[in-house]
C-alpha cells in the first residue's frame, strides 16, 4: 500500500478535538472505553519484541504495556500532534512516538523499521473515517510471527434501545462511530494476508476484541 499523506481535514478536526481534551482524557476514558487492560495483558510481549501502537494518543496504553512487558521496544504512531505532545512528556525516551495517518504510514522512514512483532490498535478505528484502511495497514506491517490486536466498541446490542441510541447519540458529539462490522472486515483481512483470526465479544455487545497472527 503507498504512503499516505495525513489528510489535513482529519488531522485538523483530532487537534481542534484533543487541544483541550487532552487534559482530562485519561482520567475521563477509564469510565467507559473498556477491554484496552485485557488486551494489553494478552500481547504476549517478550523482551527485545518490537511493539507498535496506532493511534497512540497520550502514551497511556503504551505506558501500560512498558510496565506489562519490560524490554519490550515501543512505538507509537497518531495523526494528532495534540496528543503526541501528552504522549512524549509522558514516555520520554522509553518509546519512539512519530505523527502519521494510521491508513497509510511508511514505518521504515518513521521508525527506522519495517515490521513489528506486536500491533495493536485501542479505540482508535472508531474515528478514523478510512478504518478499514488503517485496519489492513495494521496486518501489512507485521512481522512474521507477529499479530494484531483490535479492541473498540461493539454493536451494543445487549444494551437495551434506548440506551443503545443514548450511547450512540453521545460517541457522535466525540466523532466516534462504532464499527458494527469490524468483525467482517477483520475476517477479510485475514483471509488476504493469510492470517488467523480470534474475536472476543464483551459483555451486551459493549465493545469487541479481534486478534490476528501472522
Amino acid at each position: 500500500m503507498a504512503t499516505v499523506a495525513p489528510s489535513p481535514t482529519h488531522d485538523a478536526l483530532m487537534d481542534a478535538v484533543y487541544r483541550n481534551q487532552k487534559y482530562i482524557y485519561d482520567a475521563t476514558r477509564k469510565y467507559y472505553l473498556f477491554g484496552r487492560d485485557g488486551l494489553i495483558r494478552n500481547l504476549e510481549a517478550t523482551p527485545g519484541m518490537s511493539v507498535l501502537e496506532i493511534g497512540c494518543g497520550t502514551g497511556r496504553n503504551l505506558d501500560c504495556a512498558a510496565q506489562s512487558w519490560p524490554g519490550a521496544q515501543l512505538h507509537g504512531l497518531d495523526i494528532s500532534d495534540e496528543m503526541l505532545s501528552v504522549a512524549r512528556k509522558r514516555m520520554g525516551n522509553d518509546c519512539v512516538l512519530s505523527r502519521g495517518d494510521a491508513t497509510g504510514f511508511d514505518a521504515e522512514a518513521l521508525f527506522g523499521r519495517a515490521t513489528f512483532d506486536r500491533v495493536f490498535i485501542s479505540y482508535a478505528l472508531s474515528m478514523i473515517p478510512q478504518w478499514e484502511q488503517a485496519m489492513d495497514q495494521a496486518a501489512r506491517v507485521l512481522a512474521p510471527g507477529g499479530s494484531l490486536h483490535v479492541v473498540d466498541f461493539g454493536d451494543l446490542g445487549g444494551l437495551p434501545r434506548p440506551v443503545r441510541s443514548l450511547m450512540h447519540g453521545w460517541l457522535e458529539k466525540f466523532h466516534v462511530t462504532p464499527r458494527e462490522n469490524m468483525g467482517s472486515v477483520a475476517a477479510s483481512i485475514a483471509q488476504e494476508h493469510g492470517l488467523t483470526l480470534r474475536t472476543l465479544r464483551g459483555r451486551f455487545g459493549y465493545y469487541r476484541r479481534i486478534s490476528l497472527r501472522k
